[in-house]
């Protein structure tokens, strides 16, 4: 075994030390999707998230992420969230009642934030293989860095991405987060599932999106409730309401439906990190319509919701509160809206809000 190998066996194994559920090495080097990426952006369909049109070159190219172009590297690494009763949860729509007036988040956000947990424990890699080799650069990123990457962690073997765009660990399912770090250190790259196609003839994804948000491996974030629920600052639009039905922070529907997440012995024994554990599935919509801002703070603390401010969250609630009074009776539901819909002082995306679902 070179040298080379035996390091990267020693990064890997330290990965797995650290509590990654997984992990593989990509080595540095342009992107394959460049074309795409960029006809993506000129469609827009990228709405209000402005970020994903900066920094071009360096998405282009990971190697510009650090001085000189000199990245040589990606040490790519995944989290795994949902744990037990992933699939327990499906898609249903708001029935009505009383028992049902609860808006739902996202899986990724009913634990602790990723962004923070993973950061953690890559800076702490990041920190050993700085002190074991000083003359190496290694930087950090998860998420908010302008790093594509799911193809990274395609090369690295991770997994392969499905028609929802979201990588798929064959045999698991889709529920992972991502992390890497980018450096200047010469590392052997991992086996790579580039290419590999984890869907075949389905269409689940693309068939069950309430929104008609998905195409075969394209997402159109202007149609996505992940997108109107936590990206999108303005008043949704009301060909939409119906369609996010009790979603009030993000959807998992097309996660939810795909053949790779539903119970099998691999993927009921597949461990998700402790720090995911759910601590709610949703928020009483009534209770997050008397929000304050104190309110929406303490409620979000160490959570990844707390990128959607107040007015974003009431206005969310509200269309699930539309949701439910089609069904329904829910007259306290009802009689908040309508002080909403009558208060000055309330933000005006929350007040028209609260006016269009009134009147539907």
């Amino acid at each position: 075994m070179s040298l080379i190998q035996e390091t990267t066996q020693q990064v890997l194994g330290r990965c797995r030390a650290l509590g990654f559920a997984l992990a593989g090495v990509a080595e540095a080097r342009p992107t394959k999707y460049g074309e795409q990426y960029l006809a993506w952006i000129g469609a827009s369909k990228h709405g209000e998230m402005a970020y994903l049109a900066r920094n071009i070159e360096k998405r282009m190219d990971v190697r510009t992420m650090l001085p000189g172009a000199g990245a040589k590297s990606i040490i790519c690494v995944a989290d795994r969230y949902g744990g037990e009763g992933i699939e327990a949860s499906r898609h249903q729509g708001i029935k009505g009642g009383e028992e049902n007036e609860t808006g739902k988040i996202a899986r990724y956000a009913r634990g602790d934030d990723y962004h923070v947990v993973m950061k953690k424990r890559l800076h702490r890699l990041a920190d050993e293989l700085a002190e074991q080799f000083p003359d190496e650069t290694f930087r950090v990123c998860v998420d908010t860095a302008p790093v594509l990457e799911r193809e990274h962690a395609q090369r690295a073997g991770l997994g392969a991405v499905g028609k929802h765009t979201l990588l798929i660990q064959e045999g698991v399912g889709s529920y992972v987060l991502l992390g890497e770090i980018i450096t200047t250190l010469a590392l052997a790259p991992t086996p790579s599932t580039e290419g590999d196609d984890p869907c075949g003839s389905c269409t689940r994804c693309i068939d069950a999106c309430p929104t008609s948000a998905i195409t075969p491996w394209s997402v159109d974030a202007t149609r996505c409730i992940s997108y109107l629920t936590i990206e999108h600052r303005g008043p949704i639009g009301e060909q939409f309401h119906e369609a996010m039905g009790d979603w009030i922070f993000g959807c998992d529907v097309c996660q939810e439906v795909c053949p790779h997440n539903q119970p099998t012995v691999r993927t009921t024994q597949a461990e998700a990190h402790d720090a995911y554990a759910p601590r709610r599935e949703g928020f009483d919509l009534l209770t997050v319509l008397g929000w304050d801002e104190g309110a929406r703070r303490a409620m979000f603390r160490k959570s990844p919701m707390k990128r959607a401010k107040l007015p974003m969250m009431k206005r969310n609630a509200l269309i699930a509160a539309g949701n439910v009074l089609v069904n329904a009776d829910g007259n306290a539901l009802r009689a908040q809206i309508e002080a909403i819909a009558q208060d000055e002082s309330e933000c005006e995306i929350v007040r028209t809000t609260a006016e269009v679902v009134l009147e539907g």
